[in-house]
């Protein structure tokens, strides 16, 4: 057996479906008070967690219940400190790590330091924030809650390092923007790969996901969303090592790291749309304000079928041929409306601007 047979996804939809049940009902559950620590103090052992854990995919229906109430008891500590992220036109997620009121966020959110910005927390309560310092060679970010004299919830960051092929792990954050009335999104899945500067999970993630937490299964943080692979059940993290070791830089609000052309920390081609990702066209579901698109004339439920004269099948194909523009392009959209076939020009924008 290779190791991509090993690590692929749960080979039965019967108790993948099953699976996503869990975590639809453990989507209800309350908030927990999180221990008052620091991100680099040393933590108590562990909870040995259950035997379904060491396996790829539950095998019976009490594994699956096992996985149910594991899920529901990480969800009551991590839900209250997920927050969504809004900054000027540009959404995305983020997740409170320290009493202060610290936030971790991928540095293509949070942008340029200094920036002000919303944070929703998990009842709709919104607060506001300022964006510290970002990384831009593995696009990690912070960003400081403005609010002083009081104590935010918050969760314990994890060590990235001690991650495996196989090990389960859960992934919050709004995909497709904050919505009024919903709580954070909650996806299952586990590591593919573990790297210095990447890891990689299956967790479905989408737009409006990126800066939202990858928690393991003890409910702490070990990776933060920064960008969807080759499909979207094959996701990218920024390690939360990395945010440890450049702590005192991010909270200074230093710009740090980089690679020449590598679009992250606030140079990313942007057009402002959401998709849907389950539908087998690309269909807009959202298209923020002021936004390049917005300017362009697209509108929602509007299916895009060609990018540049490329076909585009699903919302996903997109995004990929976005990442491969620069910001200043113009490029030409052909949209199906209704009956009606349009083409549109659009001038790609800068996440963060």
């Amino acid at each position: 057996m290779t190791s991509s047979e090993r690590y692929r996804p749960v080979k039965s939809t019967l108790a993948f479906l099953f699976l996503l049940l869990t975590v639809w009902l453990a989507g209800t559950a309350g908030s927990l008070p999180a221990a008052d620590d620091k991100p680099d103090e040393p933590k108590p052992p562990e909870i040995k967690l259950p035997a379904v854990f060491d396996k790829l995919a539950p095998e019976s229906i009490e594994e699956l219940r096992a996985i149910q109430v594991r899920v529901k008891t990480v969800l009551e500590k991590v839900i209250p400190c997920t927050v969504g992220v809004q900054i000027g036109g540009s959404s995305g997620s983020g997740v409170i790590v320290s009493k202060e009121g610290h936030v971790l966020t991928a540095g293509h959110v949070s942008g340029t330091p200094g920036k002000d910005c919303t944070l929703i927390l998990s009842d709709g309560k919104r607060v506001k924030g300022k964006t510290l310092g970002l990384n831009k060679g593995i696009d990690s970010g912070m960003i400081q809650i403005v609010e002083k004299d009081k104590e935010w919830p918050f969760i314990e960051m994890g060590i990235s390092a001690e991650l495996k092929p196989g090990t389960w792990c859960i992934a919050t954050g709004h995909p497709g923007g904050y919505k009024t009335g919903r709580s954070p999104v909650v996806r299952v899945g586990r590591i593919i790969i573990n790297g210095k500067t990447a890891v990689t999970s299956d967790c479905c993630l989408v737009g409006g996901d990126s800066g939202g937490p990858l928690f393991d299964m003890n409910g702490k943080v070990i990776g933060i969303h920064s960008r969807i692979g080759g499909s979207i059940t094959a996701n990218v993290h920024v390690p939360v090592d990395t945010y440890r070791a450049t702590w005192d830089k991010l909270v200074k609000s230093e710009s740090i790291g980089g690679i020449p052309g590598f679009p992250v920390g606030g140079n990313e081609p942007y057009l402002g749309v959401q998709g849907d990702p389950d539908s087998k066209d690309c269909v807009i579901t959202q298209v923020v304000k002021d936004s390049p698109a917005e300017k362009a004339g697209l509108k929602v439920n509007d299916v895009i079928q060609k990018f540049e004269g490329q076909m585009v099948e699903k919302f996903d194909a997109l995004v990929e041929l976005v990442r491969k523009k620069k910001p200043g392009d113009e490029v030409a959209l052909e949209v199906k409306r209704g009956e009606e076939n349009l083409t549109l020009k659009l001038k790609v924008g800068r996440r963060g601007d």
